[in-house]
């Protein structure tokens, strides 16, 4: 298996590719199928909020629950497009937040 695997645009592609990551710069619609060829060949998932919203909710939950490999979602390097905030999202579905 690889070390890490990044998933998603090409600039911040060019940055984990520096670091030594496997990248997937994939086109619209693409992104599952992304997804699984990294999960099958990486310790380490890194996938970026715009390709992740691509992805049924059930399929990104299985992988973000998952132990092996662990999968992350990750700004991209211009912070265009940012991962949800989990922690807020948590308070909020615990009640101690409100929407």
């Amino acid at each position: 298996m690889e070390g890490v695997a990044f998933i998603g645009d090409e600039l911040t592609a060019a940055g984990y590719r520096l670091a030594g990551a496997t990248t997937y710069v994939v086109p619209p619609g693409e992104a599952a199928d992304a997804l699984a060829t990294a999960r099958a060949q990486a310790e380490l998932v890194l996938i970026a909020a715009a390709p992740a919203r691509e992805i049924s909710p059930a399929a990104l939950a299985a992988a973000l629950g998952a132990t092996r490999p662990l999968t992350l979602v990750v700004d991209d390097v211009l912070e265009r497009d940012a991962p949800p905030d989990l922690e807020q999202l948590m308070r909020r579905a615990l009640g101690v937040e409100a929407a």
